[in-house]
Formats: structure tokens, sequence, C-alpha cells
């Protein structure tokens, strides 16, 4: 068997194998919502909340500032999800693309 006859079969397995599973009512709900959203928002937020968190802790508030610096590592993680979701699709046996 030639290389390429093997890499096909692989792939073909790898993308066409036993994947029943998609994505439920409220999964597609979220994402078609959060679709809406400009992606640089969430990166923005996040950057605000480092920046308002080194302003709270400046000014003595060291407990809320470490509380507000915290945020930004979801906020961003969500900007990257949202993207990817964009990008990508959750879903590919979905018909709705964004």
């Amino acid at each position: 068997m030639e290389t390429n006859e093997l890499v096909r079969k692989a792939i073909n397995t790898a993308t066409h194998g036993k994947q029943d599973h998609s994505e439920g009512k409220v999964a597609k709900t979220i994402e078609q919502q959060t679709a809406k959203l400009p992606s640089d928002l969430f990166l923005w937020v996040g950057l605000g909340c480092l920046a308002v968190s080194a302003v709270t802790r400046l000014t003595g508030f060291k407990n809320l500032g470490q509380f507000i610096g915290q945020l930004s590592s979801p906020i961003l993680i969500m900007g990257l999800y949202n993207k990817l979701v964009k990008l990508e699709g959750s879903d590919k046996s979905s018909k709705y693309q964004f």
C-alpha cells in the first residue's frame, strides 16, 4: 500500500469515525448569542480588569484588586472560545454556521 493511501485512510477514519455527538439546544442558543459579540470585546474587558486591578491594589484595596485581576483569565478564555466557535463552529453536523 502506498503512503498516500495510508494517510488518506487515516484521515478518513479520523474525520468520519463514530462521532454522533451534537450540541444541545442550550449550547446552540448561547453560541448564537455570543457570536453576535465582537471578538476584541473580550480582549478589552480582560485588559480593563487588569488595569482596574492595578489601580485598586495601588489605592490600598489589595483583596479587591486581586479578585478583579483574577477575573481577567476567565474573560480571556471566553474570548478564545468565542473566536474558535466563530472560526470553526462547534457542531459540524449542525446546519447552523456562524
